[in-house]
């Protein structure tokens, strides 16, 4: 249980659920009315601190500027939507004191009791606190407007292959080549006188053979192998121009009330 020492140093602190996860920032304390006893603090929850749920400061500690509650992160993150408009009416307790387990029986033992009175709860006046946010757990009396910016590179993936195959086909070439060949030819001369010697050398009466061989070319083919060309594979770079389109998200920040810019201008949304 806080002391009233401590009030004024809770607000804006960070509240730490019974399981040590960071529940948010806190925002408000509550006073019951009858015994002036800190008894709810509400703190910022839900994305960038959009929603408040209360927490009965009961067996709650406080060091430094660290809130440690009894219940969990997700038990307070799902706790019932009360008004947080500064008043708790008996209804919204008896609602959070069912949601936290506790009955109202339960408070008579304790030092900030509300049970068996029609006596409601009060909020810390905080109007003093010039500035004071409580749009987030992360925030301090200025808003910090953030935007995403795309960063684009690149990166070496594989997109194909290439192969060199060698296999052998066979066609038919055909070439032209003149061949010689040899064929008789028969010859007759008279007898003269240079020639009848020959002519009667043998008998006068005979049967006789003579033969005449004769050749002829026909086509030799021999093959032989040399090299023609040779073939590699290479790579070579092309670059080309590729869009990339992605989202990107930017924080706005709306300014609301009579307010007077520092470079003059008037309201406007940043």
């Amino acid at each position: 249980m806080l002391n009233e020492n401590q009030v004024s140093d809770v607000i804006g602190s960070t509240a730490y659920g019974s399981d040590g996860d960071k529940i948010g920032k806190v925002g408000q304390v509550y006073f019951d009315e009858n015994t002036n006893q800190p008894e709810w603090v509400t703190v910022n929850t839900g994305l960038f601190g959009t929603s408040e749920s209360f927490i009965p400061l009961s067996d709650a500690t406080f060091d430094g500027d660290r809130l440690t509650v009894s219940h969990t992160k997700d038990k307070v993150k799902d706790a019932p939507n009360v008004g947080n408009d500064g008043h708790l009416s008996p209804e919204e307790e008896r609602v959070l004191y069912d949601y936290y387990g506790r009955s109202w029986g339960d408070y008579d033992t304790t030092t900030t009791t509300t049970t068996g009175t029609t006596g409601t709860t009060g909020v810390v006046n905080t109007a003093g606190t010039e500035g004071y946010d409580t749009s987030g757990p992360t925030t301090d009396d200025a808003m910090t407007r953030s935007e995403e910016r795309l960063q684009v590179g690149t990166a070496s993936q594989e997109a194909g292959r290439a192969r060199l195959r060698k296999w052998v086909e066979t066609e038919h070439v055909t070439q032209t080549v003149p061949v010689s060949r040899e064929r008789a030819v028969l010859e007759t001369e008279p007898i003269t006188d240079a020639n009848v010697g020959n002519a009667t050398s043998g008998p006068d009466i005979s049967s006789e053979e003579h033969e005449v061989i004769l050749h002829e070319e026909v086509p030799v083919v021999q093959k032989t192998v040399e090299p023609v060309e040779r073939v590699r594979l290479g790579t070579e770079t092309v670059t080309e121009q590729q869009s990339v389109t992605e989202e990107v998200r930017k924080e706005q920040i709306d300014v609301d009330g009579d307010i007077t810019h520092t470079d003059g201008g008037t309201n406007r949304t940043i």
